[in-house]
């Protein structure tokens, strides 16, 4: 074992202010294994050094290197008491990050997919967003997946983790990458198409490495930003959800079904509310958004777009039978949701025992004690649950 990781061990015994002996027993160690691992004779297992930091109140990382934890620089982007914005997201990421390290020091860290770039020779950055978002559509069939479909492509395709969990009161979405991750947090809402776009929206700060500091943002809206970044996301997030070949010929069938000619569904005045109101359902954003895109298109006037922008996304569902669908999204967008992969290397690494259950408790929020009897049954004999003697140590974390 490396003599700088049993010094650092040494120094968390030393600010514990306790007996070897007790300091042994608040590890799960006896006293004479623990002598054997500050001797250099018994190497400390994956599971000693993550009780070790978790009684120190520091990392393994920081046990094993010296390297301070991860703690994300925050752009925040909002309305209102940014100060505020930010101490609550601090809090929040950090939960992720410390899963995050502790995935990426057990070997656990899942490789990234190669993800659609900028394009450097665009000057312009709307130019830029439009083709990202022709690039990721490539990849995946957005306008016919529901938001958790497109979550779960999001996250196989492009190694983009999303958890939909309590962000500062405000906060619509929150984006943050790394060299080992890719993260976008989404506050739970029945606003579901906001929550849509806010991902869309966020996605683009993922592609475009916008979000090495972690960007909070509040009330994504298309159209209303000035900052350069957001005008790119925007783009990005209207031309991804509602492509212009893929809504003009929905556009045009709709109305022929109602008997419309083609080239009256493409004039301004040609659409009815009716076809509107299918095309809220069927791309699955706000009349707001839609109204907005279809104005950008050419396809409704400025009151047209005034006129429809008022109508609410329920009442669009339920005007066209719908309404069960709605209430299904709602639901999804307001319960909270961690990424499976992320949780699912933390729990396997606690049944490998290389570490506790603690870094899946602080990243699900919950007590860990609760969490260990939901997941942890208690050991009986025959049940397959004995604890095993690693004397020799766990190699795991050998420098």
């Amino acid at each position: 074992m490396d003599p700088c990781v049993i010094e650092r061990v040494r120094t968390v015994m030393d600010a514990a202010a306790m007996t070897k002996a007790a300091f042994a027993r608040s590890v799960g160690l006896t006293p004479d294994k623990l002598s054997k691992s500050l001797s250099g004779v018994r190497r400390f297992t994956s599971l000693d050094l993550a009780l070790i930091a978790e009684a120190g109140g520091t990392t393994v990382d920081w046990l094993l290197t010296g390297a301070e934890p991860l703690r994300p620089a925050l752009a925040a982007r909002t309305r209102g008491d940014t100060s505020a914005d930010s101490a609550g997201a601090q809090e929040v990421t950090a939960r992720f990050a410390t899963a995050y390290e502790v995935l990426e020091l057990l070997g656990r860290a899942a490789p990234l997919p190669e993800v659609p770039e900028p394009d450097p020779a665009l000057d312009r950055y709307a130019a830029q967003g439009e083709r990202l978002a022709a690039e990721a559509r490539e990849r995946l069939r957005v306008a016919e997946m529901a938001t958790d479909e497109l979550i779960a492509a999001l996250e196989d395709r492009f190694g983009v983790d999303v958890a939909i969990t309590g962000l500062p009161q405000g906060v619509d979405g929150l984006a943050w990458q790394a060299d080992a991750f890719r993260l976008v947090l989404l506050a739970p809402t029945d606003l579901w198409t906001r929550q849509r776009f806010t991902l869309a929206h966020e996605l683009c700060h993922i592609l475009a490495k916008d979000a090495r500091s972690v960007i909070l943002e509040s009330r994504v809206a298309p159209g209303r930003q000035k900052d350069l970044a957001e005008v790119r996301a925007n783009v990005f997030a209207s031309h991804l959800l509602m492509p212009a070949r893929e809504l003009t010929e929905a556009a045009a069938a709709a109305a022929a079904a109602e008997g419309a000619t083609a080239e009256a569904a493409t004039a301004q005045d040609g659409l009815s509310d009716a076809v509107f109101e299918r095309l809220v359902v069927r791309f699955r954003v706000s009349p707001s958004a839609l109204a907005a895109r279809l104005h950008q298109l050419g396809l409704i006037d400025a009151a047209r777009r005034r006129r429809l922008r008022v109508l609410t996304t329920e009442a669009c569902h339920l005007l066209t039978g719908a309404g069960d669908d709605y209430q299904k999204q709602a639901s999804r967008a307001s319960a909270e949701r961690f990424p499976p992969r992320v949780a699912s290397e933390l729990y396997k690494a606690y049944l490998a025992g290389e570490t506790t259950l603690r870094p899946l408790a602080a990243l699900l929020g919950t007590d860990v004690e609760r969490l260990h009897g939901l997941l942890a049954p208690e050991p009986t004999p025959g049940n397959g649950f004995e604890q095993q003697d690693a004397e020799e140590g766990d190699p795991v974390f050998q420098p």
